[in-house]
Protein backbone atom coordinates (compact mmCIF):
# COMPACT_ATOMS: atom_id res chain seq x y z
CA UNK A 1 0.00 0.00 0.00
CA UNK A 2 2.89 2.48 0.58
CA UNK A 3 2.29 5.99 2.02
CA UNK A 4 -0.62 7.13 0.09
CA UNK A 5 -0.99 10.78 0.49
CA UNK A 6 2.43 11.72 1.66
CA UNK A 7 4.99 15.26 0.36
CA UNK A 8 8.22 15.04 1.42
CA UNK A 9 10.41 18.12 0.40
CA UNK A 10 13.21 17.82 -2.31
CA UNK A 11 16.04 18.07 0.52
CA UNK A 12 13.89 15.64 2.28
CA UNK A 13 14.22 17.88 5.32
CA UNK A 14 10.55 17.05 6.35
CA UNK A 15 7.85 14.41 5.42
CA UNK A 16 4.25 15.48 5.59
CA UNK A 17 1.47 13.51 5.80
CA UNK A 18 -1.65 15.28 3.92
CA UNK A 19 -5.16 15.50 5.63
CA UNK A 20 -7.68 17.14 3.45
CA UNK A 21 -9.60 19.98 4.57
CA UNK A 22 -6.46 20.68 7.48
CA UNK A 23 -4.02 23.25 6.15
CA UNK A 24 -2.90 21.60 3.94
CA UNK A 25 -2.47 23.92 0.88
CA UNK A 26 -0.59 26.16 3.06
CA UNK A 27 1.77 23.62 4.51
CA UNK A 28 2.29 22.40 0.95
CA UNK A 29 3.42 26.02 0.49
CA UNK A 30 5.48 26.36 2.98
CA UNK A 31 7.21 23.12 2.31
CA UNK A 32 7.93 24.22 -0.91
CA UNK A 33 9.30 27.10 0.01
CA UNK A 34 11.65 26.19 2.54
CA UNK A 35 13.68 24.01 -0.46
CA UNK A 36 12.67 27.15 -3.69
CA UNK A 37 12.70 30.35 -1.54
CA UNK A 38 9.49 31.05 -3.64
CA UNK A 39 5.89 29.64 -3.44
CA UNK A 40 4.19 27.49 -6.37
CA UNK A 41 2.09 29.82 -8.55
CA UNK A 42 -1.20 27.71 -8.42
CA UNK A 43 -2.77 25.60 -5.90
CA UNK A 44 -0.20 23.22 -4.54
CA UNK A 45 -1.97 20.10 -4.95
CA UNK A 46 -1.28 20.48 -9.02
CA UNK A 47 2.30 21.03 -8.28
CA UNK A 48 4.18 18.16 -10.63
CA UNK A 49 7.78 19.61 -9.56
CA UNK A 50 9.45 20.75 -6.96
CA UNK A 51 8.09 18.36 -4.35
CA UNK A 52 7.97 14.69 -3.73
CA UNK A 53 4.27 13.08 -3.72
CA UNK A 54 3.77 9.47 -3.52
CA UNK A 55 0.91 10.47 -6.12
CA UNK A 56 4.30 10.75 -8.17
CA UNK A 57 5.51 7.51 -9.43
CA UNK A 58 9.21 8.65 -9.25
CA UNK A 59 8.54 9.73 -5.84
CA UNK A 60 7.65 6.74 -3.96
CA UNK A 61 10.75 4.70 -3.80
CA UNK A 62 12.48 8.15 -1.93
CA UNK A 63 9.37 8.63 0.29
CA UNK A 64 9.38 5.01 0.89
CA UNK A 65 13.27 4.74 1.56
CA UNK A 66 13.31 7.80 3.85
CA UNK A 67 9.64 7.11 6.00
CA UNK A 68 10.91 3.15 6.78
CA UNK A 69 14.27 4.56 8.57
CA UNK A 70 12.82 7.36 9.43
CA UNK A 71 15.34 9.78 8.15
CA UNK A 72 13.33 12.82 8.38
CA UNK A 73 11.12 14.68 10.46
CA UNK A 74 7.51 13.63 10.04
CA UNK A 75 4.01 15.36 10.91
CA UNK A 76 0.82 15.45 9.75
CA UNK A 77 -2.13 18.57 10.89
CA UNK A 78 -5.29 17.94 12.09
CA UNK A 79 -9.19 19.84 12.34
CA UNK A 80 -11.50 19.84 14.67
CA UNK A 81 -13.87 17.30 13.28
CA UNK A 82 -17.28 19.60 13.59
CA UNK A 83 -15.31 22.76 11.81
CA UNK A 84 -13.87 20.13 9.05
CA UNK A 85 -17.31 18.46 7.76
CA UNK A 86 -18.62 21.89 7.71
CA UNK A 87 -15.84 23.38 5.41
CA UNK A 88 -16.33 20.16 3.67
CA UNK A 89 -19.74 20.77 3.04
CA UNK A 90 -19.48 24.29 1.94
CA UNK A 91 -16.14 23.79 -0.22
CA UNK A 92 -16.98 20.07 -1.93
CA UNK A 93 -20.96 20.24 -1.89
CA UNK A 94 -22.11 24.35 -2.10
CA UNK A 95 -18.61 25.54 -3.92
CA UNK A 96 -17.85 25.66 -7.54
CA UNK A 97 -14.45 24.20 -8.07
CA UNK A 98 -11.78 25.72 -9.25
CA UNK A 99 -12.31 24.16 -13.14
CA UNK A 100 -16.04 26.17 -12.63
CA UNK A 101 -17.69 22.77 -12.38
CA UNK A 102 -19.79 21.30 -9.33
CA UNK A 103 -17.37 18.52 -7.32
CA UNK A 104 -17.38 15.46 -8.71
CA UNK A 105 -19.50 15.97 -11.67
CA UNK A 106 -23.10 14.06 -10.76
CA UNK A 107 -22.27 14.00 -6.93
CA UNK A 108 -24.23 17.46 -6.29
CA UNK A 109 -27.03 16.46 -8.22
CA UNK A 110 -27.20 12.78 -6.64
CA UNK A 111 -27.60 14.35 -3.47
CA UNK A 112 -30.30 17.02 -4.53
CA UNK A 113 -32.62 13.77 -5.28
CA UNK A 114 -31.74 11.12 -3.05
CA UNK A 115 -30.96 13.46 0.13
CA UNK A 116 -32.91 16.32 -0.84
CA UNK A 117 -29.88 18.90 0.19
CA UNK A 118 -30.26 22.09 -1.71
CA UNK A 119 -27.09 24.06 -2.59
CA UNK A 120 -28.05 27.25 -3.83
CA UNK A 121 -26.38 28.39 -7.34
CA UNK A 122 -24.11 32.15 -7.53
CA UNK A 123 -27.44 33.27 -9.44
CA UNK A 124 -29.70 33.64 -6.53
CA UNK A 125 -26.30 34.40 -4.02
CA UNK A 126 -26.51 30.78 -2.64
CA UNK A 127 -29.73 31.05 -1.00
CA UNK A 128 -30.60 27.99 0.57
CA UNK A 129 -31.51 26.79 4.24
CA UNK A 130 -27.75 25.64 4.89
CA UNK A 131 -28.50 24.32 8.71
CA UNK A 132 -31.06 21.55 7.41
CA UNK A 133 -28.92 20.96 3.99
CA UNK A 134 -26.08 20.54 6.17
CA UNK A 135 -27.72 18.09 8.24
CA UNK A 136 -28.90 16.00 4.84
CA UNK A 137 -25.22 16.10 3.72
CA UNK A 138 -24.20 14.52 6.82
CA UNK A 139 -26.27 11.79 6.81
CA UNK A 140 -25.23 11.14 3.49
CA UNK A 141 -21.73 11.50 4.47
CA UNK A 142 -22.52 8.56 7.44
CA UNK A 143 -24.11 6.32 4.80
CA UNK A 144 -20.56 6.43 2.76
CA UNK A 145 -18.51 5.94 5.51
CA UNK A 146 -20.51 3.30 7.22
CA UNK A 147 -22.24 1.23 4.75
CA UNK A 148 -19.77 2.85 1.77
CA UNK A 149 -22.92 3.84 -0.10
CA UNK A 150 -24.04 5.37 -2.63
CA UNK A 151 -20.89 5.72 -2.71
CA UNK A 152 -17.17 4.97 -1.38
CA UNK A 153 -16.22 7.71 1.36
CA UNK A 154 -14.73 10.78 0.19
CA UNK A 155 -11.29 11.80 0.85
CA UNK A 156 -12.70 15.40 2.52
CA UNK A 157 -15.02 13.76 5.13
CA UNK A 158 -12.89 10.83 5.79
CA UNK A 159 -12.00 10.32 9.27
CA UNK A 160 -8.86 11.85 9.72
CA UNK A 161 -7.46 8.88 11.88
CA UNK A 162 -7.85 7.29 8.96
CA UNK A 163 -5.72 9.36 6.79
CA UNK A 164 -3.30 9.48 9.69
CA UNK A 165 -2.88 5.19 10.49
CA UNK A 166 -2.16 4.35 6.79
CA UNK A 167 1.31 6.29 7.36
CA UNK A 168 1.50 4.38 10.82
CA UNK A 169 0.42 0.73 9.69
CA UNK A 170 3.25 0.93 6.73
CA UNK A 171 5.97 1.31 8.75
CA UNK A 172 5.82 5.36 9.89
CA UNK A 173 6.18 7.36 12.87
CA UNK A 174 5.16 10.73 13.59
CA UNK A 175 7.21 13.18 15.22
CA UNK A 176 4.08 15.95 15.32
CA UNK A 177 0.11 16.38 15.12
CA UNK A 178 -0.06 19.92 14.57
CA UNK A 179 -3.64 21.05 15.53
CA UNK A 180 -5.22 23.65 12.74
CA UNK A 181 -6.23 25.73 15.01
CA UNK A 182 -2.84 26.11 16.85
CA UNK A 183 -1.13 26.47 13.67
CA UNK A 184 1.42 29.11 13.89
CA UNK A 185 2.49 27.75 17.09
CA UNK A 186 2.58 24.13 15.65
CA UNK A 187 4.21 24.42 12.36
CA UNK A 188 6.61 26.82 14.15
CA UNK A 189 7.65 23.48 16.49
CA UNK A 190 8.54 21.93 12.97
CA UNK A 191 10.03 24.31 11.22
CA UNK A 192 12.00 24.31 14.86
CA UNK A 193 13.19 20.72 14.67
CA UNK A 194 14.48 20.75 10.40
CA UNK A 195 17.00 22.31 8.41
CA UNK A 196 16.10 23.93 5.41
CA UNK A 197 17.46 25.23 2.20
CA UNK A 198 15.97 28.56 2.66
CA UNK A 199 14.70 30.12 5.88
CA UNK A 200 10.60 30.51 6.69
CA UNK A 201 9.56 33.27 8.47
CA UNK A 202 6.08 32.01 9.18
CA UNK A 203 4.34 35.22 10.36
CA UNK A 204 5.31 36.48 6.64
CA UNK A 205 3.54 33.48 5.38
CA UNK A 206 0.06 33.98 3.80
CA UNK A 207 -2.63 31.50 4.57
CA UNK A 208 -3.30 29.73 1.11
CA UNK A 209 -7.14 28.62 0.89
CA UNK A 210 -7.29 27.42 -2.07
CA UNK A 211 -11.56 26.88 -1.87
CA UNK A 212 -12.27 30.40 -0.39
CA UNK A 213 -14.78 32.40 -2.39
CA UNK A 214 -16.19 29.28 -4.54
CA UNK A 215 -19.06 29.17 -2.56
CA UNK A 216 -21.49 30.37 0.23
CA UNK A 217 -20.52 31.78 3.05
CA UNK A 218 -21.90 29.76 6.28
CA UNK A 219 -24.54 32.02 8.05
CA UNK A 220 -24.63 30.60 11.38
CA UNK A 221 -22.80 29.32 14.16
CA UNK A 222 -20.90 25.99 14.39
CA UNK A 223 -23.14 25.00 17.30
CA UNK A 224 -26.19 25.88 15.28
CA UNK A 225 -25.94 22.82 12.17
CA UNK A 226 -25.31 20.23 15.05
CA UNK A 227 -28.50 19.28 17.04
CA UNK A 228 -28.76 15.74 19.03
CA UNK A 229 -29.13 13.40 16.15
CA UNK A 230 -26.60 15.21 14.40
CA UNK A 231 -23.81 15.45 16.83
CA UNK A 232 -24.88 11.59 17.33
CA UNK A 233 -24.02 10.85 13.53
CA UNK A 234 -20.86 12.56 14.36
CA UNK A 235 -19.87 10.39 17.07
CA UNK A 236 -20.71 7.38 15.23
CA UNK A 237 -18.36 8.79 12.11
CA UNK A 238 -15.87 10.42 14.30
CA UNK A 239 -15.31 9.25 17.90
CA UNK A 240 -11.76 8.33 17.06
CA UNK A 241 -10.85 11.64 15.61
CA UNK A 242 -12.59 13.44 18.86
CA UNK A 243 -10.54 10.93 21.33
CA UNK A 244 -7.32 10.82 19.75
CA UNK A 245 -6.96 14.65 19.06
CA UNK A 246 -8.48 15.57 22.03
CA UNK A 247 -11.35 17.65 20.41
CA UNK A 248 -14.73 18.80 22.42
CA UNK A 249 -17.61 16.35 21.40
CA UNK A 250 -19.74 17.70 23.69
CA UNK A 251 -19.46 21.54 22.95
CA UNK A 252 -19.48 22.17 18.53
CA UNK A 253 -18.88 25.68 19.66
CA UNK A 254 -15.19 25.27 21.19
CA UNK A 255 -13.36 24.38 18.22
CA UNK A 256 -9.75 24.59 20.33
CA UNK A 257 -8.77 21.43 21.63
CA UNK A 258 -9.19 20.50 25.29
CA UNK A 259 -5.68 18.93 25.52
CA UNK A 260 -2.28 17.57 23.80
CA UNK A 261 -1.90 14.32 21.55
CA UNK A 262 -0.37 11.81 23.24
CA UNK A 263 1.53 10.67 20.25
CA UNK A 264 2.57 7.16 21.82
CA UNK A 265 -1.39 6.77 21.89
CA UNK A 266 -2.15 7.35 18.26
CA UNK A 267 0.75 5.31 17.32
CA UNK A 268 -0.43 2.44 19.68
CA UNK A 269 -4.49 2.49 18.31
CA UNK A 270 -3.95 3.47 14.70
CA UNK A 271 -1.29 0.81 14.05
CA UNK A 272 -2.63 -1.98 14.37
Amino acid sequence: MGFPGTWMTESESAVYRVVPKCACSTIGQILYYSDHGRFFDGDIHDAAEGLHKWSQEASQPLIEANVRTHRSYAFTCVRNPYTRILSSFFDKICGIQRNGKRYRGNLVPMLVQKYGVEVGSPENGFEFDQIRSFRRFLLFARDTIRWRRPMEPDIHWSAMSGHIATFIVNGGRYDQIVFTEKFDEGMQRVLDRIETPHAVALAEIPRFNESEGHGPKRAHPVEDFFDDLSKHLMWEIYHRDFQLFRYDFDNPANKMPVGDIDLDEVHAKLGS
